[in-house]
């Protein structure tokens, strides 16, 4: 099946902790590894030419509901006379390997009016602005250009194709298993980012059990701490049910054979680790597992 393993490397639906270098992007960088190598910052001859929460500003975090959205009400209500209203951003960073372009290299954006400063990250030769010295990796850069230039041309596109995907991995999912939750609004969430709860599963042996495809899981059950992700806490997600999430990463070179062979490994994985489930079995027995007063030992 095609796109779906590639020299016997599981599919990759992880797309939020890194993404798959654009082949344009990679012909891009290739001139400025072989030929155009010179420093941009060497002006002797013809080869050349983090964002810290600043001091003085009283920041209010406000609490998200189960859909990830904020309650406008509570925003409404958190406005000072002294809140600054206008969409004027200050500090922005962004991350090349992220939409499709090479790791080691992004970029921060700082506002210009009024002047934003910021502490240089290390010093040295005064590149980048005196922000961050060193020489710039001249081939990272331009593949992080054309990967930028690359999402705003495609950006629509991708969108509605990997929403296509996601639905259609979320229906194919529901299709065959109950006790099924999406973490978050199903309608105001980012295309390619499908976070899902199983109930009555374990998401690390879920995780582990799903060897043919690449995903993480929704839970810190992957690190040495037993405390569920924040982000799901932030959600309003029961412990148990957070300690069961796989999070589902489409992207711009995902194929529906990829997503019809996630659906399917997901389901028998699923399927078999309820039947080992003492839980699954009281439940499909009609007993209300929320109502069970379990003793300590």
């Amino acid at each position: 099946m095609k796109g779906v393993k590639i020299s016997g490397r599981p599919l990759y639906l992880d797309m939020q902790a890194t993404s798959p270098v654009d082949p344009r992007v990679l012909d891009a960088m290739l001139p400025y590894y072989l030929s155009r190598y010179g420093n941009p910052h060497s002006r002797t001859h013809l080869y050349g030419w983090e964002s810290e929460q600043q001091e003085g500003f009283d920041i209010t975090y406000l609490p998200v509901k189960p859909d990830g959205l904020v309650d406008l009400e509570k925003l409404r209500a958190s406005i000072r006379p002294e809140t600054g209203l206008k969409m004027n951003i200050s500090l922005m960073s962004m991350s090349g390997h992220k939409i499709y372009g090479p790791k080691g290299i992004g970029a921060l954006y700082m506002r210009r009016r009024p002047r934003i400063r910021v502490e240089p990250q290390m010093n040295g030769g005064g590149q980048e602005r005196g922000i961050r010295s060193g020489t710039v990796p001249t081939p990272l850069v331009v593949g992080f250009g054309a990967a930028c230039e690359l999402a705003m041309k495609e950006m629509d596109y991708d969108e509605k194709r990997i929403r296509m995907l996601q639905e259609r991995l979320l229906n194919g999912i529901r299709k065959k298993l109950e006790g099924v939750v999406v973490n978050g609004s199903e309608e105001s969430r980012h295309a390619g980012n499908l976070n899902l709860s199983f109930a009555f599963v374990e998401g690390e042996s879920l995780l582990m059990g799903l060897k043919e495809v690449a995903v993480s899981s929704g839970s810190a059950c992957t690190s040495a701490s037993l405390e569920p992700s924040y982000v799901l806490r932030a959600l309003g997600v029961e412990e148990d049910m957070a300690h069961t999430s796989i999070r589902y990463g489409i992207g711009r070179f995902t194929t529906e054979e990829e997503i019809d062979r996630a659906v399917e490994l997901t389901v028998n994985q699923v399927e078999k680790l309820r039947e080992m489930s003492p839980l699954y079995e009281m439940y499909k027995d009609g007993i209300d597992i929320n109502s069970i007063q379990w003793s300590q030992h």
